[in-house]
Formats: structure tokens, sequence, C-alpha cells
């Protein structure tokens, strides 16, 4: 008595929400216009800041 998407959760109960753009928590000092949320690829500018021994949470928005 099931129907092959409830089995496979394909259909309106498998759909997953996606959430907005999200909201900047780091800021480069440097280029406030250069923001990273800290999901994905970290930007070359963070890299650059860490190795240069700043800390995260000297580049928090």
């Amino acid at each position: 008595g099931f129907k092959l998407t409830e089995l496979l959760g394909i259909g309106k109960a498998g759909r997953r929400r996606r959430s907005g753009a999200s909201t900047a928590k780091y800021t480069n000092p440097d280029n406030p216009e250069q923001t990273w949320s800290g999901r994905g690829r970290r930007p070359q500018w963070i890299t650059d800041a860490l190795e240069s021994g700043r800390t995260l949470e000297d580049l928090a928005a």
C-alpha cells in the first residue's frame, strides 16, 4: 500500500526548504566590501589574515 514516491522520499514530504542568503559573519578590515558567511570555501583574504597572525575573532563582523 505504499507509493514509490513515499518510499524514495520524493514529492511534497521529501522537499527541503532552502534558507535565504546567509549573513556575513566575517569582514575584511582592509576592504569592508569583502565578507564571508563562514560557509563554503574560505576566501583568500581570510587565509592571508590567518597566516599573518590574525584570528577569526579579529575578523568577526
